[in-house]
């Protein structure tokens, strides 16, 4: 798959003319909790030649191939990267952290010293919390539930208590998540669940546990009460992000 993909962006970098800066997974793959059916979710930052990005009708600012079964590869532009990163968008240093890399440039690493810069704790804890409470009224309300949703919720709570505790972005990896901010007493119940959504395909429903539930609640109310006193410290300024721009526009 890994040759697949790589064989997939290079054809998009010849039909579009561009340059792949970076690709990575971005998924559950990414995050260590793939089931054996889950696809691959590829994501990846490019860039067009200058004469591109002065014609009076300029080009989309992201490449999306048809998705099927099992690869979603989507793509954004570099001026369209950089102006989310200047509001610190949470996609972003994931996608910089991710551990399954299927392209790099020496501009993508240049990239990632620099993002944290740009890094807000206010945004990023409101991005998180409300994934995790969005996730949760739309997934983990009935008596049955599908095993994955828990992660999809527990994960954005986990990352919330990491931002806020460290002030810096969380890591990809679950597990490390895990280890850092996940009570004790939830351990076993979540390594149970975790196996399930391992080792079973996408679809394996399971009796709501209410231990976690109740887990969920409570932090989701105490995440947003601490979001209402962040202040953001940072004024970011535009003038890395457009000397970068420059420099990633001499790569092609």
């Amino acid at each position: 798959m890994h040759q697949l993909i790589v064989s997939k962006l290079h054809e998009i970098e010849e039909k579009e003319n561009v340059r792949v800066i970076l690709a990575v997974e971005s998924g559950s793959r990414a995050w260590g909790f793939a089931s054996p059916d889950s696809d691959y979710d590829v994501r990846f930052i490019y860039v067009r030649t200058r004469e591109d990005y002065l014609k009076l009708n300029p080009a989309r600012d992201v490449i999306e191939l048809p998705i099927n079964h099992l690869l979603d590869i989507n793509g954004w532009d570099l001026q369209k990267m950089l102006r989310l990163l200047y509001k610190s968008n949470p996609t972003l240093f994931e996608w910089f952290a991710s551990p399954i890399i299927y392209m790099e440039t020496e501009f993508a690493d240049k990239l990632r010293k620099m993002m944290y810069t740009y890094f807000s704790t206010k945004r990023s804890v409101y991005h998180y919390i409300s994934m995790a409470e969005g996730n949760y009224r739309g997934y983990l309300k009935g008596d049955l539930v599908r095993a994955k949703k828990y992660f999809y919720v527990l994960r954005p709570i986990l990352a919330c208590r990491w931002i806020l505790e460290k002030g810096t972005p969380p890591p990809m990896p679950f597990s490390e998540l895990e280890r850092a901010e996940l009570p004790e007493e939830l351990a076993e119940d979540i390594e149970r669940i975790l196996n399930l959504k391992l080792y079973f395909p996408e679809l394996k429903e399971i009796p709501k546990i209410e231990k976690i539930n109740k887990y969920l609640d409570g932090a989701i109310i105490e995440i947003k009460d601490k979001l209402q006193t962040l202040e953001e410290k940072k004024k970011p300024a535009w003038d890395m992000l457009n000397e970068l721009f420059l420099q990633g526009t001499a790569l092609l």
